[in-house]
Formats: C-alpha cells, structure tokens, sequence
C-alpha cells in the first residue's frame, strides 16, 4: 500500500512552492491536481508520473469530494508515491482535513506538506500588510462561498472587531458578504481590495469601499481575494516603491 501526500501548492508563483514539496512532486507516480495548480509547478514531477485533473470551480466540480477521495485510496493501491496537489495551503479551505480523515479511516499513510496560503501572501504581494503596527493587530480568514445545505453558516457579526478580515472564494457574493459587514457594525466607509490573479504576472488590483461594495460592486473576477480594512490604505502608499524594486530587479512586486 502506497503513501499520500497532501501538499500545497501555493498562490500561484511556482517560485512560493516549498523545497519539500518539490521533492514530494519529484518522486510521485501520480498526481491528482487542482484548477489552479499552473503547468510550471506540475513539470517539477518525474517522466512517467500520472497527472489526473481534479480541479474545482464555482458550480463547475469535474469531480465531487467523495469521489476525490476514493481515488486516493485507489491509488495507494496501486503507487507507491500519491500526491494530491492543492492551491495554497491543503488545510485552509482546502478539504485537506477531509481527505485525511478519509485516508486515516481506510488504513492510508498520509503526510501534509504545508503551502503557502493566499490569504496573507496575495496581499503581501499587492501591498497590502494583513497587521501593521498601531493599525492592525488582528486578522482573519473567512470563506466566502458557504456550500449548499451547510449546517452552520457565517456569523458576520463575529468579524465586527477583527482589525483585517480575508475573505477567500467570495467574489461571487461580495455585495452580500458586505452588506452583512455594515450590518453588523464595520464603518461602510472602510477601504475593500480585491486581487485577481494574485502572486502572477497577471495580478490585478481593485480598491473600493464597503459601502460601494455593497450597494454598486466593482467588476471582480475570480479567482480573487477580498481585504477589507485600514491597511488596504497601505495598497497605494507601496505601490511605488515596490515597483521601483520589481523594476531594479532587487523585489517581485504585480500590481
């Protein structure tokens, strides 16, 4: 019976992949992989591994969770190496958990190998700190896209007093999620960023309020990360200097 690897892949930026998860990629025999997960990160894996597309998207699964999991249990069966390729960080939003506790539950060895998730470091690289001292010294993450029939669904108003709050898969409902936010007592006026693409050269950023967001939301594509707080004022004040260091070659910086 063979091993799996549930390891992340990261924002987007193939140069973010772990060294132990290149090594994990060099040594699979097959890979069940995300949408995200670009063609760069997947060439790390030997001649011969079996790359299989598991991806998901809003509304869009080329497979259902339940299925996923029975083909990590097949093939353990048959590999000895199986590495199941998340964007980001495989337990922060990820299903990670799930898919272990499913492999555990059949008898699977499982491994976790830790990626860097998108919600602080898409901010980080679009200026945005999710703390800064004397303006933030709280954060958190909260998914926007709550499956269907969930038996708990987000309490907005725990969120009233977070100093930064990162809403990750919530491009579709932000004129909701905002919405509740006023609702529940956060300024209307506090600034909002959405980051498309974020940590890729096609990295794109929309500054707006809670307010506009709310009532005349900006055009946002997904995949994007919304940060609502002080610091997005943060955005604007970087924006120079970082890309005088993406333009000198001495820092990465996509605007």
């Amino acid at each position: 019976m063979g091993k799996v690897y549930l390891v992340g892949a990261g924002p987007g930026d193939p140069e973010l992949l772990t060294l132990k998860a290149v090594r994990v990629l060099e040594e699979a025999d097959v890979v069940l992989y995300d949408r995200l997960v670009c063609e760069e990160i997947l060439s790390y894996t030997k001649p011969g591994c079996r790359l299989v597309y598991v991806g998901k998207e809003d509304g869009k699964h080329t497979l259902p969770q339940e299925e996923i999991n029975r083909l990590l249990v097949y093939y353990a069966g048959i590999y000895d190496n199986v590495v199941r390729l998340k964007g980001g960080d495989p337990f922060v939003f990820g299903r990670g958990g799930e898919e272990a506790l499913y492999l555990m539950e059949h008898g699977i060895a499982c491994e976790i190998v830790p990626g860097i998730s998108s919600a602080y470091s898409v901010p980080a690289y679009a200026g945005i700190p999710v703390t800064f001292r004397g303006l933030a010294s709280s954060f958190a993450i909260v998914t926007g896209h709550e499956a269907v029939g969930k038996r708990k669904s987000v309490d907005w108003r725990a969120f009233k007093d977070v100093d930064t709050l990162v809403v990750l898969m919530g491009v579709r409902n932000r004129q909701r999620i905002a919405t509740e936010l006023i609702k529940f007592g956060r300024n209307p006026n506090e600034p909002v960023a959405f980051i498309e693409r974020g940590t890729t050269p096609e990295q794109r950023v929309v500054v707006s309020t809670l307010r506009e967001v709310s009532t005349d939301p900006p055009e946002v594509n997904p995949p994007a990360v919304m940060v609502v707080g002080k610091v997005v004022g943060l955005h604007e004040r970087l924006r120079e200097f970082l890309e005088n260091l993406k333009q000198t070659g001495e820092g990465v910086y996509h605007a």
